[in-house]
Parts: C-alpha cells; structure tokens; sequence
C-alpha cells in the first residue's frame, strides 16, 4: 500500500521549476499576442482607411467570443489553465498563420496551381496541419494538461477560433478594399460577407480542428495501441476533408452547390458535433460523482460533501451560503476546496482507469493533502439527505478497478459538512491552483 509522503510531489514538482515554467509560458504567450495584435492591425490596414479598418476588426471579433464561451462552457467540469486556453487561441491567430502564410505563398510561387486550387486543396493541408500542430505539443510537452476528449475538443476549438480571427479580419479588409473581387466593395460587400462568414458560420475553423481534436482525445483514452495511432491520423484526414469540401464547394461549385453541401451536410455535422459535446459534458459530471463517490468510501471525504462538490446550481448555492454566513473570505476557501475536490476526482478516476500516468497518484496525494489544509475554514449548507441531489452515478467503464489497495490514509479534517465551525477572519494561504 502506498503511504502519503509530504515530500513525494515537491521532489517529483519543484516549486522553482513550476513557477519558472509558467513565467516563460506566460512571457512567450504575452509576446505572441502582441505580435498577433500588430499584424492584425497592419491586416486591417488593408482596407486603406480607419473606418474600413474598424469595420473588419469589428466583425472579425464579433463572432469571438460566442464561440470561446461555447467551448468554456464545454470545460466546465475540469477547466484547463487558462493560460494555455490563451496559448491555444494565440497559437491559431499567430503562430498557425505565420506557419501557412509563408507555406502557401511558396508553392503559389513554385507552381502552376490555380486559385481554386490553392483554396480546395493546399489550403487545407497546410492550415489544419498547422492548426493541429498546438495539439501535438501540448501532448509532447504537457500531456497532463490533454486528458481526454472534452479536453481535446476544447483546445481544438480555440485553435481554430484564433484562426479564424485572423483570417476573418483579412478577409473583412480586402473585399472593403476592393481587391479580393473587381464586382464589389465598401461597406456593403464587408457586410454581406461577414453575414456569410461570421453569422452562418462562425463555427467552420473551429469544426474542422475539433474533428482532429476528437482523435487526440481518442488516443488518449483508449487502451488499444492501433487505435492510438489510427485515431489521430483519422481525425486529421477528416478536417482536411471537411475543409477541402467547404472551400471546394465554393470555388468550383458557386453559392447554389455551397448552400446545398452546407445546408445538407455541414449543418448536420455541426449539430452531432454539439450533441456530441452535450454528451460528453454530462458524462463528465457523472464521472465526478463516481470518483467522489469512490473517494467518500476511502475515507477521503464525507459523502454529505458530494452534492456541493458536483452539480453546478449547488456549488453556487453554497458559496453564497457561506459568504451570508461567515463572510467572503470562508467563500473563498470554499471556492478553492470545490476546485481541488474536482481536480482529485478527475486524477483518481484516471489513477483507477490505468492513465494517470506514473506520477498520477503523487498528483492524487497533492490534491487531498490540498483540501486537507483548507477544509478546517469551509463551511457547507445543512447536508442533503434526497437521492434527487445527486446525478446518475455512471457505472464503471473499461479498466475501471474498483478497490485498489493504494492511496494515503485518510486526510485528517474530513468532518461532516454541517460541523459547527467559527472559521478565522481569512482562509490563510492556500496551496497553488496547479501542482
């Protein structure tokens, strides 16, 4: 039986190398940004004047953050840094069209190959490539932060919304300006434009990343080697497609044949793409309550605790419960001990599924020793004794072992939640959000 070690995670994550790693990310996302947000302006500054300029902006960042809410609201559960969530749209605005640009430019230059097709063939290859890209380097170099699909599709989608920003405002610029077609331009050819591109399809970058996103989740989650590499292979041949079928369908077929492909399959595709993310969202909370389920029979929390710790509307209910009750700072800690209580469930389901990886019990130890330190200044609402409180406890999937003799003994605050307790003025200082 594995014994909890206080040391055991400070050697395997040094303080000194965490905070040094987050400044260099945080410093290269920065510097990215700002060299994305120069390009954009410059971008823009194709229109050749300031109205046309904000004009494309304008409509560019419009769609924005609709679409970044929607995958936010997708990784609600366990969300990601957000620091990488920013690298993720940067990496699409910046970095991804600094790798095409050039690509793309070079075999218009070296080759004979038409307008058509550069935007039904070379495009896609190159662009979705680049876009996947991120993908593959959160694998190689963070792949605790990649866990599953939810978090696949997620990174995909900002990938692809940073592109599209980008490419949207290039757009926006040269019809305004008259030099992406001779028939139209001003105001009204930007507008009918972003009509098409910004309100029927604001979506379309972001779909076809999400096709290789879902194939990296895939790998990550199964256990048969093939498919770790069929999967993410797949997935990257399907957003080829789909994009090469998105800009065929408009340079070879017209508007008619664009509006039938998109209407007849696009249409449908986006809505299996959003049930499907629908699905995985509510898996996810019912994977909570497993794992937070398995952990109350360990000991390692008081099974009254489950509600407030696994349904959104509850969580809510007993923030603002403690805030009314003791003050903000109690809410604060409470806050903390949700989101450590999410992280470990999500760490030890992984642990009993075989894909924590060899540091995933150190990372289940962190996280208890965690909430052990700040559950002496939570306070939680009466407990709820209805079944009704709880979702569907999910039943245990492919490797799931349901009672390995591992773990630390059991953390030594795990009072019932309805304890009396006159907490201090503040919570104290709290461990970091991400060991």
């Amino acid at each position: 039986m594995t014994t909890y070690q206080p040391g055991l995670l400070h050697a395997s994550y040094p303080a000194e190398q965490r905070r040094l790693g987050r400044i260099v990310l945080l410093v290269v996302v920065s510097l990215v940004c700002l060299a994305g947000a120069v390009g954009v302006v410059i971008l823009a500054g194709q229109t050749g004047d300031t109205r046309g300029a904000a004009l494309a902006l304008l409509f560019a960042t419009i769609p924005v953050p609709i679409v970044i809410g929607c995958f936010l609201w997708l990784d609600r559960y366990e969300p990601e840094p957000l620091r990488y969530l920013v690298a993720a749209v940067a990496w699409g605005g910046v970095i991804a069209v600094a790798m095409v640009l050039p690509v793309q430019l070079l075999i218009a230059s070296r080759t004979d190959a038409s307008d058509s097709t550069m935007a039904a063939i070379v495009a896609p290859l190159t662009e979705e490539t680049a876009k996947g890209l991120f993908l593959l380097a959160i694998v190689l170099r963070r792949r605790r932060e990649l866990t599953g699909v939810t978090d696949g599709l997620v990174y995909a989608g900002l990938v692809g919304i940073g592109f599209a920003f980008t490419e949207n405002v290039g757009y926006y610029a040269n019809i305004y300006a008259g030099t992406l077609s001779d028939e139209v331009s001003g105001p009204g050819a930007a507008t009918g434009l972003f009509i098409v591109r910004g309100l029927f399809s604001p979506f379309s970058h972001s779909l076809f990343a999400c096709a290789f996103g879902l194939g990296m989740g895939v790998a990550l989650v199964t256990h048969r080697r093939w498919l770790r590499v069929v999967a993410p292979v797949t997935g990257l041949a399907v957003a080829i497609g789909l994009h090469a079928l998105w800009n065929g369908s408009v340079v070879f077929g017209g508007p008619k044949n664009f509006l039938l492909v998109y209407a007849l399959l696009f249409v449908p595709i986006f809505l299996g793409f959003v049930g499907f993310g629908s699905w995985a969202r509510q898996h996810e909370g019912q994977v909570l309550v497993r794992a937070l389920d398995d952990a109350a029979q360990r000991g390692w929390l008081h099974r009254d605790e489950i509600p407030w710790l696994s349904r959104f509307g509850l969580r809510r209910a007993a923030l603002r419960h403690a805030r009314r009750v003791v003050g903000k700072p109690t809410a604060k800690a409470l806050k903390r001990y949700q989101s450590l209580a999410t992280a470990m469930a999500f760490s030890h389901d992984r642990v009993l599924l075989g894909r924590a990886g060899p540091q995933g019990e150190a990372r289940v130890q962190w996280q208890l020793a965690a909430m052990a330190r700040v559950r002496p200044f939570i306070l939680l609402p009466p407990p709820l004794r209805s079944l009704l409180a709880l979702p569907r406890v999910v039943g245990p999937g492919p490797g799931w072992r349901p009672a390995p003799a591992w773990g630390p003994p059991p953390p030594p605050a795990t009072l019932p939640p309805n304890t009396p307790m006159s907490p201090p003025p503040g919570p104290g200082p709290l461990p970091p959000q991400n060991p």
